[in-house]
């Protein structure tokens, strides 16, 4: 875990995968942006490698993270992302073990290790229970509890699934923050997870395929900012 790392909750994730990228993204990077500031949110965004220096230099309140990352030194890999190149380009943090880019475990905690020594953050992916807890005992800063199969479909996880992967990692590791994903297609859907006890949420296919992405990302930092001020002011 990369100590030296903050976000607050609740937080916001956005993975543009490989739908946007260049001016485009930058478009849709300050309207996030703008969003962001707007209710006071920290997002993290994971575009495409060439353009982490793009909106590192543009944004204010986005945490930009890169896709994915390999775990090897400065040297031999063509081919390959070196973790102080993504830091180089102006990347916090890096996503891994994502259902399209899957890692073994090895692997993931390699790279885990990468990441700290090069001073960025890390959100690994889980599907199942069991995956959750395996990850966790590897400490990185953030998880991403989400059934690959329910990935891009419209339908979110259930409350037991949610309440199950917070538990299971506060028991592990309480450092370690969840981000329940998978599913989210507008602001209910945001509202409901948060509401359950989550600490932050995300969305691809829900904002990019949006008729209006600029605006579906309001309605989606505003769900989360209202969902997490009745929490704390409910005591739930």
């Amino acid at each position: 875990m990369y100590r030296n790392y903050k976000i607050r909750p609740p937080f916001f994730e956005i993975g543009p995968k490989a739908y946007l990228y260049g001016d485009d993204m930058l478009r849709l990077a300050l309207a996030i942006d703008a969003a962001a500031e707007r209710y006071d949110i920290d997002v993290i965004v994971t575009p495409q490698y060439t353009d982490i220096r793009l909106l590192a230099e543009n944004t204010r309140r986005i945490h930009v993270y890169a896709q994915h990352m390999d775990c090897l030194p400065v040297g031999r890999g063509l081919g390959s992302v070196l973790p102080e190149a993504v830091k180089a380009a102006g990347a916090v943090g890096v996503m891994l073990n994502h259902a399209e880019k899957k890692l073994t475990p090895e692997e993931i905690e390699r790279t885990i290790a990468r990441a700290d020594e090069v001073g960025l953050a890390t959100i690994v992916c889980a599907d199942t229970l069991e995956e959750i807890e395996t990850i966790a005992r590897m400490s990185p800063n953030l998880i991403v509890a989400e059934p690959t199969a329910l990935i891009g479909t419209g339908v979110t996880s259930g409350d037991d699934y949610i309440t199950a992967a917070i538990e299971a990692v506060r028991r592990i590791n309480g450092e370690i923050m969840v981000l329940q994903g998978a599913g989210i297609k507008n602001g209910s859907d945001v509202y409901n997870i948060i509401a359950a006890g989550a600490q932050a949420t995300g969305s691809t296919s829900g904002i990019i395929k949006a008729d209006d992405p600029a605006a579906m990302v309001d309605e989606m930092l505003c769900a989360l900012r209202r969902a997490w001020d009745h929490r704390q002011n409910t005591g739930r």
